[in-house]
């Protein structure tokens, strides 16, 4: 619950007056100048308001991230990382109409506000009063970017619950409700805050909306037909899944991945209907990787159709062929050597090939890749990549060197 006091400081920090404090706080960097700054804000400031400060530094720079005007936003720890980044916002709200009024619900710091915003009239709406006060800064922000002084009566940010507001004033929505709403992460909508009764009155009294979710969201069997869901990925990590409602809808009932660059542009789109990819006979010549959205929306096998490819193994989301296929969807392995999960046989292979660098996938197996990474002991020159799945219900090693020209993005090891 928000004090008073509480929302005084937020209201000190986006104020004028703070301004000079945070620059300061943002040319000093080290550990010894920042506890210079402190023992300095502590001389002029409350603690609190020196808390704030120092905080908003660090949130700021960790910002930058997300998005490219950080340095001036106002953001807490909990709202940042929940935050929609700059690039998925832009996405999202160029298939919201222009010079309608659109509510972005739950609104949180403004992620997606901001974006809405660029397109016409748009309210930012949520019920704590903090973050309804950072999202109303954040929108100063983008209105510097443009030169004017005030915020347009058509764009604000005010704190009320959402079950409560009037939606039929505006023509579209947004909402991305609480999914820790006891201070838990959860995948299940019906636990989320505002749960699917709510969502659903809204769609029952403004019909085009659009709901934020986790990837791995667990959604009412009804939403399935009436939405079309789409799983959104930047720089090969899913970011989100998006039900589309109403006319904001492309083609309802079907899913749809769609891979996103930092300017908002779809670099690639599948949309279809889940489907198990044919299995492979063995093992071709090229493995293929699904790109994070399409594995997370069900697609692989709609992939897998479109360019003649077969699934390694049941259950398993490596991808087959001799042909080689060029796809910003796909990342493509050319298979050098393939033998048993043996520790002793992969460190004799990769010395033999003066391995130094290298890269560990791996799917449906019990393989922890940093430690099976120091295990090896790599001590050579060149670089490949590592990936274990099984085959025949063996642990297989394949030995692979990653194909540049499907691989825009550089994935993680799959731990």
């Amino acid at each position: 619950m928000t004090t008073i006091e509480e929302l005084d400081d937020y209201r000190w920090l986006t104020s004028y007056e703070a301004g000079f404090w945070l620059k300061r706080a943002a040319a000093d960097s080290g550990e010894e100048s920042t506890l210079k700054l402190v023992a300095a804000l502590r001389r002029d400031l409350t603690p609190a308001q020196a808390h704030l400060v120092v905080e908003q530094a660090g949130l700021r720079a960790r910002g930058i991230r997300k998005f490219a005007g950080a340095s001036r936003m106002f953001f807490t720890s909990k709202s940042l990382e929940q935050a929609t980044d700059e690039g998925l916002a832009k996405y999202k709200a160029a298939r919201f109409p222009g010079c309608v009024p659109v509510a972005d619900l739950c609104c949180g710091i403004g992620g997606d506000l901001l974006a809405l915003a660029r397109r016409g009239a748009t309210m930012g709406v949520d019920r704590d009063p903090i973050l309804a006060l950072l999202a109303e800064a954040n929108l100063r922000v983008l209105f510097m970017e443009r030169d004017l002084v005030d915020v347009e009566p058509t764009l604000q940010a005010i704190a009320a619950d959402v079950e409560s507001l009037d939606i039929r004033k505006f023509a579209a929505w947004h909402i991305d409700p609480d999914r820790r709403p006891a201070g838990r992460r959860t995948t299940r909508v019906e636990l989320h805050e505002p749960g699917p009764e709510c969502i659903d009155r809204m769609r029952k009294a403004v019909p085009d909306g659009a709901v934020k979710l986790a990837p791995a969201a667990t959604l009412p069997e009804a939403w399935h037909g009436a939405a079309e869901l789409e799983w959104l990925s930047r720089e090969g990590e899913c970011r989100q899944l998006v039900c589309w409602f109403g006319a904001l809808a492309g083609e309802a009932g079907k899913r749809r991945a769609t891979m996103v660059d930092a300017q908002g542009r779809a670099l690639r789109t599948i949309v279809g209907v889940e489907q198990e990819p044919a299995l492979a006979p063995a093992l071709a010549t090229n493995l293929y990787e699904p790109d994070a959205a399409v594995l997370a929306a069900g697609l692989t096998g709609a992939l897998a159709a479109e360019h003649k490819l077969a699934a390694l193994a049941p259950g398993i989301a490596y991808l087959t062929s001799d042909s080689l296929v060029e796809d910003r969807a796909l990342a493509c392995f050319r298979i050098e050597e393939v033998f048993p999960l043996d520790l002793r046989r992969l460190r004799q292979a990769l010395r033999a090939r003066n391995i130094g660098r290298l890269e560990i996938k791996k799917r449906g197996v019990d393989v922890l890749p940093e430690q099976l990474r120091s295990d090896l002991r790599l001590a050579g020159e060149e670089a490949a990549t590592l990936l274990i799945a099984p085959i025949a219900g063996r642990p297989t090693v394949m030995l692979a060197q990653r194909m540049r020209a499907n691989a825009e993005f550089e994935t993680p090891d799959e731990r």
